[in-house]
């Protein structure tokens, strides 16, 4: 096999070996970015959001009293949770850099809306010591709720 050929097999074998990284890195992607949808979205398209409490952190000297806290508490946390895929966040950040050196760095994540028709889905104990609760909003009302957004920040009112 001549020197040309050999160049010409060595160009081709590399396309096709680029072609099937490439692929594979693409397929890679799209698997990963269907198991976040999933994560966020159920079969009916409508949006979850899933929140967390840990029970032994509640301030209550009974038991009882602190597994009902923490239920409340992750609840709300998926009540906030569902806030941020319905009106995203507003960040905060602010570094202070003096003599090339970084002397401060903050970050602060606000989100402020209001949500209802949401549908609690499920409560869960996670292991000893947590509850993950589950709420699912139907996606008319996350149009709903965003249209009512958009126009109340048209007006002023948003502020």
């Amino acid at each position: 096999m001549g020197s040309k050929m050999k160049h010409i097999v060595a160009k081709a074998v590399t396309t096709i070996m680029l072609g099937l990284f490439l692929t594979g890195c693409a397929t890679n992607q799209e698997k990963y970015d269907n198991a976040i949808l999933e994560a966020m979205v159920d079969q009916n398209r409508n949006i979850l959001a899933t929140g967390y409490a840990v029970i032994s952190i509640q301030q209550h000297d009974n038991p009882a009293q602190q597994r009902l806290l923490s239920i409340r508490a992750s609840k709300l946390d998926a009540y906030r949770t569902l806030m941020e895929q319905v009106y995203g966040q507003y960040l905060d950040a602010n570094t202070t850099v003096a003599q090339m050196v970084v002397e401060s760095d903050s970050f602060r994540a606000r989100v402020q809306g209001v949500i209802y028709g949401a549908q609690l889905v499920s409560i869960t104990p996670v292991g000893d010591d947590t509850y993950e609760t589950t709420l699912s909003l139907k996606r008319g009302i996350v149009n709903d709720l965003r249209a009512l957004y958009l126009e109340q920040l048209g007006s002023g009112m948003g502020n």
